[in-house]
């Protein structure tokens, strides 16, 4: 394999530089003084603001842009064997890495590498430890997927030897990624493409855990099934977080909810009420931690943050005060506007757990009926979780469906939308589809009324119906 010397820098090449990884890792390249090529589909904000910092990005992947001054060629799961730019690579003889590759070299370059993974929360709680590091003047390098304000975008390169970023399962990228401090927020069915089965996802999280040197750190959730095989076999060190306080080192007490959705607990350390600091309620004598973002899933997310936070030194008021600054990343329930007194929310729920947690917080808001317009991704997940999908949109009031968003999949397995909507109608739930955003959006203007919620929920295009809506 190819290894980068980040003190010597060269001319790298991203093939799909314009996804939020691969802008993020040529963003800190760019900052380290390295030459940055690139090539993607469409430009994008992403992308003009690398052109603004020096990177030249074509936008067309033709074997034209692969030149001999390029020292090393980096592509994603994404990009097929048949891709111009790739097989002009190879037939140059120029060397290749894999994004994760690329990402887990880069993490030889910190003493912290914290590496956040879960089927989902990833992007949140990346994004929570974020906004505690700055609140903590840590100056931490961030990569997230996702677009979070308080560091301008979806990466921020810094000065200290604090690295923290997402680990993505897919295709087993993150056993490339070499941590200190790893993260586990769940482990569920998902990429079914790729993994056989749950058993073949648990072993690969396992993998992943053991990648870990000796004195390395593991923070995982104990409401995961059998939590403790992910390190039964590990020296390195585990602390748990959960909603139990006799398992999890880290739990909540006495959640509640504002008018909001968002959570406020009272933070449960070795069972006990927490440390003293300024944020503390006078019964207990124990820290109180309000979150800005709604969702119960959003407390145990905080919670892997907190465990985090504290291993690296930071003071509870330092903590505390960080997450209730956090007010969410884009596409994690963000109020888009109105529409004739309807509110619009988007969020890039594509998991039926992740669809079930959303639409759950809803439950806290002031409103007549929740509208959830869901797109599947990928048909690949649709066939594999179509029953669980069905049983997590009926949280919504009604559902309306949109075409399925294939992203690097063809249509081979003979499931489309039409299957999804029979399913939830069969449950009894009042659902609809239609083959385009157009006539969603019609739909949506004739028949919702003033107080409702609508949800674009999905992690294709499907928040262009919402803002379309916002915009009239």
């Amino acid at each position: 394999m190819y290894n980068i010397d980040f003190n010597n820098p060269v001319h790298v090449h991203f093939i799909g530089i314009g996804g939020i990884s691969m802008s993020g890792l040529a963003h800190i390249l760019l900052g380290r003084k390295f030459t940055v090529t690139g090539s993607d589909n469409n430009p994008s904000s992403l992308t003009y603001e690398l052109t603004s910092e020096g990177a030249v990005i074509a936008y067309s992947q033709t074997a034209d842009n692969i030149t001999d001054d390029i020292d090393v060629v980096v592509y994603t799961a994404a990009i097929s064997e048949s891709n111009p730019e790739l097989a002009e690579a190879k037939k140059r003889n120029i060397p290749l890495l894999t994004r994760a590759q690329l990402l887990g070299q880069l993490m030889n370059n910190y003493r912290v590498a914290v590496n956040v993974a879960g089927t989902h929360g990833k992007t949140t709680t990346t994004s929570m430890i974020t906004q505690i590091l700055l609140e903590g003047e840590c100056d931490p390098t961030i990569s997230v997927g996702g677009i979070l304000h308080s560091i301008g975008g979806n990466v921020r390169v810094g000065k200290s030897d604090i690295f923290v970023t997402e680990a993505c399962e897919y295709t087993n990228s993150f056993l490339s990624f070499n941590p200190t401090m790893d993260v586990i927020l769940n482990v569920k069915a998902d990429h079914l493409d790729f993994f056989k089965d749950i058993d073949d996802i648990r072993n690969s999280f396992k993998l992943f855990t053991e990648r870990l040197p000796e004195d390395g750190t593991l923070i995982i959730n104990t409401d995961i099934d059998d939590y403790t095989y992910f390190f039964s076999e590990s020296s390195c060190e585990a602390i748990t977080v959960g909603s139990s306080s006799e398992t999890s080192m880290y739990s909540p007490a006495d959640i509640t909810f504002d008018d909001s959705g968002c959570c406020s607990y009272k933070l449960v350390v070795n069972n006990e009420a927490s440390f003293n600091s300024s944020f503390t309620d006078s019964e207990s004598n124990g820290a109180v931690v309000n979150l800005s973002v709604p969702g119960i899933h959003n407390v145990y997310n905080s919670l892997a943050a907190i465990a985090v936070a504290r291993k690296l030194g930071i003071s509870t008021d330092t903590i505390i005060a960080g997450l209730n600054k956090f007010t969410g990343t884009d596409r994690r329930f963000q109020k888009k506007g109105s529409f004739k007194g309807i509110t619009v929310v988007d969020d890039y729920a594509h998991h039926p757990d992740e669809i079930s947690a959303t639409l759950e917080s809803t439950r806290h808001f002031e409103h007549n009926r929740v509208w959830c317009v869901f797109q599947p991704h990928t048909y690949s997940r649709t066939k594999a979780l179509m029953k669980e999908f069905a049983q997590a949109l009926c949280k919504a009031d009604i559902v309306v469906l949109a075409d399925i968003y294939a992203a690097r999949e063809k249509d081979t397995l003979g499931i489309s939308s039409k299957d999804l909507a029979k399913e939830i109608m069969q449950l009894g739930k009042e659902c609809y589809y239609f083959p385009s955003f157009n006539e969603i959006e019609k739909f949506l203007q004739k028949n919702c009324v003033n107080g409702d919620l609508l949800i674009t929920m999905g992690a294709g295009d499907v928040y262009k119906i919402g803002e379309a809506l916002v915009k009239g």
